[in-house]
């Protein structure tokens, strides 16, 4: 506690994760450790008869049915961006196993996201043209085209009244999310705020990818939405959810123009400061989840930045774009998603005798990177 009486630890009590390998957080981790994603649904379902970009593996989240979790009221005129995240949030919130009300505190949504929904934008444009007269354009779909669509839907269906924010940082979306989260958290400015991002996988966004040519060598597209549940309360959290306390988060960017070598530097120094402010050694981290950009070589930028900061500390790594694809925007909050995931069921997760610090980072093709620090207390505290 600090000396005013306001708690500095920021926890993550709860949190719902939808990906490619399926709904929850065990899944992921399945798929994640072993490298195989289970079977789904033909993804060519998305593509509305469009063909797919040739070369290019497509990974969405399978039978993805926005009724199961919302129920079928309102639901026609959503994004599946929209869709995605609200699912999301609504499993973070029943995870939190809570009867006593606190659910009624000064919650918020602080959510991370490219440009919103590509197809929402892209088929509201095309109706303009092809519409006999272009202002016969349905308005019920333009609402989806906002950036804060999803977090605004989220926060209207729960009737949450807090800080509502939605962060566009590319592939440091999530962590950027997380920043301001944890910021506004620490200030006073909310007691408690559902944070992730989200990223919706389409013809249109494949097509983008594909044309980019930013995918590397063994091009993958996924998508997929992960939110978390963040608050200041001191006591500890309830049993079965995760227990564990964002440290830290930094974000910065360097131009890529400068070269693969400054921006690894970059990293290093964003991880350095993390680390830092979070109180933990370099040796003291007992795993990362890696997110670099799928383009040729940044992941070997990645890993150049982190063998500097840590100083040759070799400890577990998690590399989930391997087996989701590239997820862009809702990278960092799958990474988080899966670095739980692990804690929660992976090797030494008994263990509670010792703190265990864990690393998620990111590296955008612009330049941008970001790391965040996490903390598994012991069972004392």
């Amino acid at each position: 506690m600090s000396a005013t009486g306001q708690s500095t630890a920021v926890r993550i009590t709860g949190y719902g994760v939808l990906s490619a390998a399926g709904p929850g957080g065990k899944a992921l981790y399945e798929a994640v450790r072993s490298g195989v994603l289970p079977p789904g649904e033909d993804p060519a379902r998305l593509l509305d008869g469009q063909p797919a970009p040739p070369g290019v593996r497509l990974v969405p989240v399978p039978d993805f049915a926005p009724e199961e979790y919302l129920g079928r009221k309102g639901l026609r005129a959503l994004s599946r961006t929209t869709t995605l995240a609200m699912a999301a949030a609504e499993m973070a919130l029943d995870s939190l196993q809570e009867s006593d009300g606190s659910r009624d505190v000064d919650t918020g949504v602080v959510l991370g996201t490219s440009t919103g929904s590509a197809r929402a934008f892209a088929e509201f444009f095309r109706e303009t043209y092809e519409a006999e007269r272009p202002y016969l354009v349905s308005p019920a779909l333009f609402p989806g085209l906002l950036l804060n669509h999803g977090a605004s839907q989220v926060a209207m269906r729960h009737s949450l009244t807090g800080v509502n924010a939605s962060l566009a940082g590319g592939p440091v979306s999530a962590l950027s999310a997380l920043r301001y989260a944890r910021t506004a958290l620490l200030t006073g400015r909310a007691e408690r705020l559902l944070t992730g991002a989200v990223e919706e996988l389409s013809a249109h966004t494949a097509w983008a990818w594909h044309r980019g040519g930013a995918l590397g060598d063994r091009p993958a597209i996924g998508e997929g939405s992960a939110v978390f549940v963040l608050d200041t309360a001191p006591e500890p959290a309830a049993a079965g959810s995760p227990r564990v306390e964002l440290t830290a988060c930094e974000v910065a960017f360097t131009p890529p123009e400068e070269g693969p070598n400054a921006v690894a530097a970059a990293l290093a120094r964003c991880v350095e400061n993390a680390l830092r402010a979070g109180g933990a050694r370099p040796g003291a981290v007992d795993v990362v989840s890696a997110g670099a950009a799928g383009g040729p070589g940044w992941g070997a930028v990645e890993t150049r930045g982190l063998r500097r900061a840590l100083a040759g500390h070799a400890p577990d790594v998690l590399r989930v774009r391997d087996v989701l694809g590239e997820t862009y925007s809702a990278g960092g909050a799958l990474q988080l998603a899966a670095l739980l995931a692990h804690w929660e069921g992976g090797p030494g997760a008994a263990d509670d005798a010792v703190r265990r610090f864990g690393l998620v980072t990111s590296v955008g093709h612009d330049g941008s990177v970001g790391a965040a620090v996490l903390r598994r207390p012991s069972a004392t505290g």
